[in-house]
């Protein structure tokens, strides 16, 4: 496995970590039980998780109300797709 395919694995290992922690907070939330703070699925979000928040989010119906997540959610999936292309054309 070369270096790009474990960085690639990486990412979507840590996305669907994302992904799992929204549905998590959701059922939570149905539930009424104690919930994951917004600050940390946010920073998730930021951290190269967009692509997992985003569809996590939209999934689950998850926050998908408050403008913050939703700007949060592309922005950094913009962010995380830039990277993305910056390293693969690095890589190549």
């Amino acid at each position: 496995m070369t270096w790009r395919d474990r960085c690639l694995v990486l990412i979507a290992i840590w996305n669907s970590i994302v992904f799992l922690t929204y549905g998590l907070d959701k059922r939570k939330a149905i539930q009424k039980r104690w919930r994951i703070p917004e600050k940390v699925l946010l920073l998730e979000s930021w951290v190269l998780g967009g692509f997992g928040a985003l569809l996590g989010g939209y999934l689950f119906h998850h926050k998908v109300r408050k403008w913050y997540f939703q700007a949060t959610w592309w922005g950094s999936s913009l962010l995380l797709a830039g990277a993305l292309f910056l390293f693969l054309q690095w890589i190549s």
